[in-house]
């Protein structure tokens, strides 16, 4: 129990990174923010006359403007109680494009 190799609160306790259960102001604004900028990339590349099929993909996506705050902070998850996740549950949430549920979710 005590000397070198005793065993510290976080190995005790379990969990190493604690993720909050929800968003904070902050970080709900920078994902409005990452949303807009991915948005403006989107229509940079449209204006540019580039013809592609990941460009055809990115342009029937919701634009933040038009999604819903549901939308833009969950995600869904069969495993979850009401079908609905936290965006920042997600591992590399903000590298992922989640715009898209299924339908009636």
């Amino acid at each position: 129990m005590f000397g070198a190799f005793r065993p510290t609160q976080p190995s005790m306790i379990g969990l190493l990174w604690k993720t909050p259960w929800k968003l904070s102001r902050t970080r709900k604004a920078n994902v409005r923010a990452r949303l807009k900028q991915v948005d403006s990339v989107i229509q940079a590349v449209k204006d540019s006359g580039v013809q592609c099929a990941a460009l055809t993909k990115a342009l029937e996506l919701p634009k933040e403007s038009e999604m819903p705050p549901r939308d833009k902070y969950t995600v869904f998850s069969r495993h979850a109680k009401g079908y609905r996740k936290g965006i920042h549950k997600v591992p590399k949430w903000t590298r992922l494009t989640l715009r898209t549920n299924p339908k009636g979710f």
